[in-house]
C-alpha cells in the first residue's frame, strides 16, 4: 500500500533525525513507564524484540526481565516466519535478517501465553500499527491469539491515523515516553 510506504519513509527520517542521546534517553523513559505496569510485573514470560535503527532500545527492558526471573525470548526470521528462541543472555544476539540481531541459539520458545513486546514504524490513537512491511508479527500473532501485546514507540511515531487493512492485528496497548493508549480507545496519561 503506497500510503503505508509514504508513512515508512517519513518514519525512518523522523528517528533518522535524532541523535543516539535523544533515542537513549527516550528509551530509557519508556522502559522504566514498562517496568511499573502491571502486564509488565505479572509477565512470566516476555517475548521482545532486538531494537535496530533507532527502535525503542530494548537491551534494558530484556536485561531486567532477565534479572527478575522471566523467561525471555527473541524472534529470528526463518523464511517467511518469525520464530521465538528462549535466550538466558543478550549476548547471543547477533546480526540476522537485514541486520537485525537475532539469537544464534538457544530454544524455541512455543508458549501460548505471554507478553509479548513489539516494535513497529507508526502507530495511531485506535492502537492500529505501521509495521515494516514483512508481516512477521501479524501472522505470528494470528497463530498465537492469548499473546498479551504492548508496542514502545516514541512519541513522534504516533499519528491521528493510519492506514489499516483486515490482515493488520493492532497491539492491546501502545507505551510511548508520554503515555499509554489502550486498544479500547482509553487513553491513560503516565
Amino acid at each position: 500500500m503506497e500510503e503505508k510506504k509514504r508513512i515508512r519513509r517519513a518514519m525512518f527520517a523522523a528517528r533518522k533525525a535524532h541523535s543516539d542521546e535523544e533515542i537513549n534517553r527516550m528509551s530509557e523513559q519508556i522502559a522504566e513507564r514498562l517496568f511499573s505496569l502491571p502486564v509488565f510485573l505479572k509477565a512470566q514470560r516476555i517475548l521482545a524484540y532486538a531494537d535496530y535503527n533507532h527502535e525503542v532500545r530494548t537491551g534494558e527492558i530484556i536485561h531486567r526481565a532477565l534479572l527478575l526471573g522471566k523467561e525471555v525470548a527473541v524472534p529470528r526470521v526463518e523464511g517467511r516466519d518469525m520464530i521465538f528462541y528462549k535466550i538466558t543472555d543478550p549476548s547471543v544476539l547477533q546480526p540476522g535478517y537485514f541486520g537485525i540481531p537475532e539469537p544464534t541459539c538457544g530454544q524455541e520458545a512455543g508458549w501460548e501465553e505471554a507478553l509479548m513486546i513489539m516494535p513497529g514504524v507508526a502507530f495511531d490513537k485506535d492502537n492500529r500499527r505501521v509495521g515494516y512491511g514483512g508481516g512477521f508479527y501479524d501472522r505470528y500473532l494470528e497463530k498465537h491469539p492469548k499473546i498479551n501485546t504492548i508496542a514502545l514507540a516514541f512519541e513522534f511515531q504516533i499519528m491521528d491515523k493510519v492506514p489499516f487493512e483486515p490482515t493488520d492485528i493492532s497491539p492491546a496497548r501502545i507505551l510511548t515516553e508520554e503515555r499509554l493508549l489502550c486498544r479500547k480507545g482509553k487513553l491513560e496519561d503516565l
